[in-house]
């Protein structure tokens, strides 16, 4: 009897070992249970994922820290401002090897003579041949001195410039010179915030503009043009970086040339639409400086 209880403690023993090892639960009628629990515990995860994955939008988790587009600038927050030059590019490898030199030097004494940041960015885009193909439409369309032959051959051109398009994808490579600056705050000094915000602007403006002139004037003397993107371009820029599939579609100079970029409607409206929505914004205006007043006195009693 005595050694049948010895054999008993150790299968037991043995038993809950094994249990352990493999991490499954050492009483059976619990296994059910918690695999239950578990699988709705994954089914929980799952579907919170999947509502964050749906719900998630990619331009706040990419542009969170961006506050602003203006003044051919891109404002971030804590006060820290991005200028963007485009820099059109040499044909380096059709050069000779003393022009290639030359340009090596050019660009290695404008890295040797700044102390400041600068990005490199680079942007693949659908080629677009809307533009050229536009000028052809107007030469045959304008033109009357066009003879039969001319105005078949532009044709033509036309047909084959959209097949060769639409054939294959093809890129062409956009080069930008990204200069960050953060304007510290010590050394603004101002009266009030409208204030404080246009020194801070035309400090960062000032100080980048300078960079860019610096970058522009070492450059250009190895053939590199490196031109300002203004604020107009840096949306270009964006919406290419966003939207590089649908651009070819919906063009950027689409959305410009139909104004949808405009601050305010520009459609036809009659006098007397104008003037009432000229009162709204009057009424709106004095209603926020009638609350500001109201904050302010108050603020005033309690200190």
């Amino acid at each position: 009897m005595r050694d049948i209880l010895i054999l008993g403690v150790f299968l037991l023993v043995l038993y809950v070992f094994f249990k352990i090892m493999v991490k499954e639960p050492i009483l059976p009628w619990k296994e059910k249970k918690t695999s239950q629990k578990k699988h709705v515990k994954d089914n929980r995860k799952k579907k919170s994922g999947s509502q964050t994955n749906e719900g998630s939008e990619p331009f706040p988790k990419f542009l969170s820290k961006v506050k602003s587009v203006k003044n051919h600038m891109i404002e971030l927050e804590n006060h820290k401002f991005v200028m963007i030059a485009e820099v059109t590019p040499v044909n380096y490898f059709l050069l000779s090897q003393d022009e290639q030199e030359a340009i090596d030097s050019r660009f290695e004494t404008w890295l040797a003579q700044i102390n400041y940041p600068v990005q490199f960015y680079l942007q693949n885009r659908y080629v677009d041949l809307s533009e050229p193909v536009e000028q052809i439409q107007e030469v045959l369309k304008n033109d009357p001195d066009l003879n039969q032959l001319s105005i078949e051959y532009g044709n033509t051109l036309i047909k084959n410039l959209n097949d060769w398009q639409n054939r294959t994808p093809r890129y062409e490579t956009k080069r930008y010179l990204v200069f960050p600056y953060q304007v510290q705050m010590k050394d603004i000094q101002a009266d009030d915030e409208e204030e404080f915000d246009e020194r801070v602007t035309s400090k960062a403006f000032n100080e980048l503009y300078r960079r860019l002139n610096t970058a522009k004037g070492s450059l250009s003397k190895a053939n590199m043009e490196v031109e300002l993107l203004t604020s107009e371009g840096i949306a270009e820029t964006l919406y290419y970086a966003f939207n590089r599939k649908r651009a070819i579609q919906n063009k950027f100079k689409d959305i410009s040339n139909k104004e949808k970029l405009a601050l305010y409607v520009t459609a036809n409206k009659t006098d007397a639409h104008i003037e009432r929505v000229k009162e709204m914004i009057n009424d709106e205006f004095a209603q926020n400086e009638e609350k500001e007043r109201v904050y302010d006195e108050r603020q005033e009693n309690i200190s």
